[in-house]
């Protein structure tokens, strides 16, 4: 089978399993930021509803996660849409780049459409910011430390990064693709060089597992996360009714169990 075909079985097996409808499945990962290589995994995420009556209960600690293990390179694992709901109201990052994944599997468009409005309206900065500036601490700790690295780690500290600037710009939602935040945000010169050979040599499938440091771009990521450290105390907090959030749940459990 194709891995498109792996994904859609994959999908409908749950649906038949758990009882549910999955109301969107996306890419998420390295794919779905634009930075992949030719041996990068799929990784499916998507959000499901269950039944009315699954979540008119008095036991409190149902699952709300369903995760597949791993097979070959397929990783497929959702979130209930309570779930969801209760994470797009703290303004979850994954979350809102799940909403703006260049790569829909399958997809209610009322309930898909919904879910991006509501995204858009509780979008909070000030989380989005503290969430990627402690992404792009960790990243580097835990990668870029020492003489020899793991380069293809850049990535994964340059996107939070290039995140955090483009809310300090006041630029709304942080699109999710990579090559989208670096053309907002560095300008040509050595460091755009430097990232853009990189980038070109993980999209080729070149191996990035380890080697020495690129100094234009390690300069940047320290200087960055210096600067940055106490800048998100300055971005705004956004709010909204959380009323929508139930109103929208109860909305979509009439559409897709009607009694």
């Amino acid at each position: 089978m194709t891995i498109a075909e792996q994904i859609e079985q994959a999908l409908a097996e749950i649906e038949r399993d758990e009882r549910c409808v999955i109301c969107l499945a996306i890419e998420s990962g390295s794919r779905a930021w634009g930075f992949e290589s030719t041996d990068s995994d799929y990784d499916v995420r998507f959000i499901y509803v269950r039944p009315t009556d699954w979540y008119l209960s008095v036991d409190l600690n149902k699952p709300d996660v369903i995760e597949k293990p791993i097979t070959g390179d397929l990783d497929v694992s959702g979130w209930d849409l309570r779930k969801a709901l209760g994470l797009l109201r703290k303004s979850n990052p994954p979350l809102l780049e799940w909403l703006q994944s260049p790569i829909v599997y399958r997809q209610r468009g009322d309930v898909a459409h919904g879910l991006r409005q509501l995204a858009a309206k509780f979008y909070s900065p000030r989380a989005t910011f503290f969430h990627y500036h402690n992404m792009a601490k960790n990243n580097r700790r835990e990668y870029l430390s020492g003489d020899v690295v793991r380069r293809k780690k850049y990535f994964y500290v340059l996107r939070p990064l290039l995140a955090m600037r483009w809310i300090e710009q006041q630029r709304g939602l942080v699109p999710i693709e990579f090559q989208t935040l670096l053309d907002a945000i560095v300008p040509s010169g050595e460091l755009r060089v430097a990232i853009d050979e990189l980038l070109a040599a993980k999209r080729s499938g070149a191996e990035l597992d380890s080697g020495p440091g690129i100094p234009v771009i390690g300069a940047f990521i320290d200087a960055e996360l210096a600067r940055l450290e106490d800048a998100g105390h300055s971005v705004p907090v956004a709010q909204a009714d959380p009323g929508r959030l139930d109103a929208f749940f109860q909305d979509v459990l009439r559409t897709t169990w009607p009694r």
